[in-house]
This record gives C-alpha cells, sequence and structure tokens, in this order.
C-alpha cells in the first residue's frame, strides 16, 4: 500500500522564507554537506599541485604514491559531500513543489465561483503546475547555488589571497562588470518570462477548448480555421520562449568571458613568479586551477540571477493562490434528516428582489418561471455559490456559518450542467468510493439502458459523457446526487433532456425512496408539478409560494406557461 505523503504545516504560505522554514530539517543536512563540499573543493587543486611539486623534485616513489592517495581520497570524500548536498536539495525541492501544489490546489477549489470564472481552465491549470514548477525549480537553483556557487566562490577567493593577494584583487577586476550586466538584464528577463507564462496559458485554454468541442468544430466544418488559430497560438507560444530562454542563455557565455579575462594576468604574472623561483610549477598549476574555476562561477552566479528572475514572474502568478488556508473545519455532527428544514426568508439575490419559503424532509419544493427570472440564482445561493441579501437557515444555522468543507454534509447540489468524468459510469456515480450503484440506477430508471450495455456500470462514458446521451447524461449526474446525497437535495433542471414519462416516474421515486430529504427541483418544465408539495413561482423579481393547484387558480402567469406547454405537448402528440 502506497504510504500517504506527509507533508509539514506552513503558516506564512505566501512568503517564500515559510517553505525554507518548514524544511528546516532538511536544510540544516543541505547546509553541512555544502559547507563540507564547497569549503573543501580547493583542496583537491592543494594536492594535485603538491604531487606535481613531488614529482618535479624527484622525490621518492612511496611518497609519490602516498600523496597521490590522499589526493584521490580526498577527492572521494569531496563528491561523496556533493552528492549527499544534491540529494537533499532534490528532497527539500520535492517536497516543497508537493506542498505549494497541495496549498494551491486546495485554494483553487475553495475559491468562491465568482471569482473562479474570472480566469481561464488553461489559466489555472498552467499556475497549479508549470509555475509552481518554475517557482520551485528556482527555489532549488537558488538554494544550490548558494553552496555551489556563493559558498564555493567565498573558498576559491580566500585560496586565491592566500597564495598572492596583489594578482588575486588585479585578475577578479572584471568580475563585477559581469553581476552588473546581468543585474541591468534582470528587467528583460522579467518581461520576456512574463510575455511566454501568458501565453503558455492562453495555448494551455487552446487545447483544453479544441479537445472539448472536437466534435463540435467538426460538424459546424470549422476544424480547420481553429486548427490554424491553434498553430498562430504556438508560434507565438515559440517565438515567447525564444525570448524567455535565449536570451537568458545566450548570456552565459558573454558572463563567461568576462569572468575569464583574468586568466591572462594569472598566466603572465604567475609565469613570472614561476621563473623567479617565487612560485613552483605545482604552486602555479594549483593557482591556475583554483582561479579557473572561481571564474566559471561568476559566470554561473550572474545566470542565477536572471534565473532568479523567471521564477518570480512564476511567483507573482501562484501568490494569489497561496494565501494561508483558513483554518481547518471541524468534523461535525450532520444534520439528522428527519429533523431537517430549511427556511428561506426575506431573500434576495440578482433579480430577485423577495422570496420565503421552507422545505421539511419528505417534502419536494419546484422553483419555476420564465427564462432569466432568477430561477437559478436561487438554488446556487442555497449552496453558497452567490452572494445572497435576507437569511437561509437549515434548522436554525445560518447558510453563512457553515464551513465550505461542511457543506456538502448538508446540502447536495447538482447544476444544469451534466458534469461526467472521462471515466466509467460506475466511478461517474461513486466518484471514487466504494458501493453498490444498482439502487440509484434504478431510481432514476437508468436499470433498463444499462442493461443493453455490454460492460454495465463498467462502461466508459467518453469526455463529458460524449457517448451517453443527453438524457443518459442527465439521469446518471441525478444518480450520482442521489448516491452522494446529504439531507437536502438541490436540482437545477434535471429533467431538461428526459423525457416526460421518465420525469413522472423518477419523481414518484424521489417521493416514496428518498422521505428523509428535503428536495428542490427547479425546473422550467411543469408537467409533473402536481406530484410536488409546494412550488415557489418567480417572476419579475417576485415570487409566490403555494401549491400546484392554487397557483393555477390564483397566479395569471403561472397558468398560462402551464397552458402553453401542455399545448405544446398536445401538438406533438397528435
Amino acid at each position: 500500500m502506497m504510504k500517504e505523503l506527509k507533508l509539514p504545516a506552513i503558516k506564512k504560505t505566501n512568503k517564500v522564507s515559510s517553505y525554507w522554514k518548514a524544511e528546516w530539517k532538511i536544510v540544516l543536512l543541505i547546509v553541512i554537506t555544502g559547507l563540507l563540499y564547497n569549503g573543501s573543493m580547493q583542496l583537491g587543486p592543494i594536492l594535485q599541485g603538491r604531487v606535481i611539486d613531488l614529482i618535479a623534485d624527484g622525490e621518492e616513489r612511496a611518497d609519490v604514491v602516498r600523496w597521490i592517495l590522499i589526493f584521490l581520497l580526498t577527492i572521494g570524500v569531496i563528491q561523496c559531500c556533493r552528492c549527499l548536498k544534491r540529494y537533499y536539495v532534490r528532497l527539500f525541492a520535492n517536497r516543497t513543489s508537493a506542498s505549494m501544489r497541495s496549498i494551491v490546489y486546495g485554494n483553487i477549489i475553495g475559491e468562491d465561483i465568482t471569482q473562479l470564472k474570472e480566469e481561464s481552465t488553461g489559466d489555472l491549470m498552467t499556475k497549479a503546475i508549470s509555475d509552481v514548477g518554475e517557482c520551485v525549480e528556482g527555489m532549488r537553483k537558488f538554494t544550490t547555488e548558494v553552496f555551489d556557487t556563493g559558498i564555493l566562490m567565498s573558498a576559491y577567493f580566500i585560496t586565491l589571497l592566500y597564495y598572492d593577494i596583489k594578482l588575486t584583487l588585479l585578475a577578479s577586476v572584471c568580475i563585477p562588470l559581469a553581476m552588473l550586466i546581468a543585474e541591468r538584464m534582470k528587467k528583460f528577463i522579467y518581461r520576456y518570462a512574463k510575455s511566454y507564462r501568458k501565453q503558455l496559458s492562453d495555448v494551455s485554454e487552446q487545447t483544453l477548448e479544441n479537445v472539448e468541442n472536437q466534435l463540435l468544430y467538426r460538424m459546424h466544418g470549422v476544424q480547420e480555421i481553429k486548427s490554424e488559430a491553434y498553430d498562430d497560438a504556438l508560434r507565438s507560444l515559440q517565438g515567447k520562449a525564444i525570448r524567455a530562454n535565449v536570451l537568458e542563455n545566450s548570456l552565459q557565455p558573454l558572463y563567461k568571458t568576462i569572468g575569464m579575462i583574468g586568466i591572462v594576468l594569472v598566466v603572465f604574472y604567475g609565469g613570472q613568479l614561476v621563473i623567479q623561483g617565487v612560485w613552483t610549477i605545482g604552486r602555479f598549476s594549483a593557482y591556475l586551477t583554483i582561479f579557473t574555476a572561481f571564474s566559471v562561477k561568476v559566470s554561473k552566479a550572474a545566470k542565477l540571477f536572471n534565473s532568479v528572475q523567471k521564477a518570480q514572474v512564476s511567483w507573482q502568478r501562484i501568490r494569489p493562490y497561496l494565501k494561508p488556508r483558513e483554518k481547518e473545519a471541524q468534523v461535525k455532527t450532520p444534520v439528522r434528516r428527519e429533523q431537517v428544514l430549511l427556511q428561506v426568508r426575506h431573500f434576495s439575490s440578482g433579480v430577485i428582489k423577495r422570496a420565503d419559503f421552507e422545505v421539511k424532509s419528505g417534502q419536494i419544493i419546484g422553483i419555476t418561471g420564465p427564462v432569466a427570472s432568477g430561477k437559478s440564482t436561487i438554488g446556487r445561493s442555497l449552496v453558497g455559490l452567490f452572494p445572497y441579501g435576507g437569511s437561509i437557515t437549515v434548522n436554525g444555522r445560518e447558510l453563512t456559518d457553515i464551513e465550505d468543507a461542511d457543506m456538502s454534509q448538508y446540502i447536495t447540489y447538482m447544476g444544469h450542467d451534466s458534469q461526467l468524468l472521462s471515466d466509467t459510469i460506475y466511478n461517474n456515480i461513486t466518484l471514487g468510493e466504494e458501493g453498490d450503484v444498482s439502487q440509484v440506477l434504478e431510481d432514476v430508471c437508468f436499470a433498463q439502458d444499462l442493461a443493453s450495455m455490454p460492460a454495465g456500470a463498467d462502461t466508459l462514458v467518453g469526455a463529458s459523457g460524449v457517448r451517453l446521451s443527453g438524457g443518459q447524461q442527465a439521469r446518471l449526474a441525478l444518480a450520482r446526487t442521489l448516491y452522494n446525497r446529504s439531507s437536502i437535495l438541490v436540482l437545477d433542471d434535471p429533467f431538461s433532456a428526459v423525457d416526460v414519462v421518465t420525469e413522472k416516474q423518477i419523481i414518484e421515486n424521489l417521493r416514496n425512496r428518498y422521505a428523509d430529504c428535503a428536495i428542490i427541483l427547479i425546473s422550467h418544465r411543469l408537467t409533473s408539478f402536481n406530484q410536488l408539495t409546494k412550488v415557489l413561482f418567480v417572476s419579475e423579481g417576485t415570487t409566490t409560494f403555494d401549491t400546484h393547484e392554487n397557483l393555477l387558480h390564483t397566479v395569471q402567469k403561472y397558468r398560462e406557461i402551464f397552458i402553453a406547454q401542455k399545448e405544446g405537448r398536445d401538438a406533438e402528440a397528435e
């Protein structure tokens, strides 16, 4: 069995430093192994120079062999420290990536629906996957280069000063120039990286849209047009990727060249010291090797500055979704279904000026009205998706006081869209849990459909349920709602693609088998409203709450809609 991934608790999730603090044990190991590795790197060239001098001076073979073994052992220990440091850096990066992705995912899932609608799916996916990866990669590089570049450069520089202060200062005079150029380039790197990340989000969105609607495009003959638009987007992405990445990488040779200018002085001046007998050949070799490595590290440090700029772009993009999480909701005792009472008082939202109604366990309340009258607004407000005025209470508890994580214990919602997964019928109903789905399939009159499918409940429905008819999609979504039901069911237009006979049978099943639930049925079709307990009629911002029969006699608009629908059915039957 796979072990559960245990991640550290991070208090200030929107601060980069918090992730290093949260993994302080791993960071401590990085520091120890990093200091051991980078602090002793100069021993290699020093020992190498010692071996060269022993050979040049004609020392005994035993002494030469002994120093060669010391040299090899030292290199082995240094590289072991390097291996451990890299392991802990990668472990830190992997755990930080998991933590950051978990936080971003949690905040996206818990975001207010109105806020989520302001961002495209492609942009959200890019942030949750690509931007998190880019940000963590920047943190990994920074953690690595603090030691592999910062500490190592300091160790190299101190060692070079020990050999010769004047030569070291003269040979290093051009190094600040590389740093200055890197500093000047950061605004261009940031601008190009930001443009690239935005285009990547757009391409992701187009990819999702084209895949989801490919059948629609094909049937209307616009597939080629969409493909051309997608190719244009890819070409734009390619161009922006080049500007974002090539500029950074093309500067690397420049940084390296500037850092290596001092080699000329080292060769000239160091050679003079050898000729004068001040330095041995081994000492000169050690100094030249250390200075060369020092210069290479300068170019990497300059490149690191530019890499950090790219990571900052991703950090700014995901930071809104790295806000500290609210305190975890405590597990509350679910409402006892036989006692449930949903009360709506002085409700107002959108076009709805006022609505008053209540529903108890065992009742089915209908909500209907003309197109755009606000029916769905009421339904979504009942599950906390829309803000509202007035009061909505469940057994006296205000809806706004219920934690989002606890909402499903009280209310289950089925919206317009079936929202089927590209998975089996069984998994679409259970959403990954184990259980018997036969009863809910029978309740929504799907058992006969299932019998005609060779794979039964293991039948794949295709992307968004494309392999099922509209009526099958709606009934499968309703079966999922019933399987995962809570005390209150809010069903928004569940029978729009279902025939009248099937609709009547399903409502009868709901009445007989779900008497422990309070059910709110939102529909524009009044065919089966005579089976409901009461109806809330919405029109021009006002509402009337009464039985179906009373509404037919007292509300002219309701009666007109009912008659128009009835005559339309009769005409089709004839």
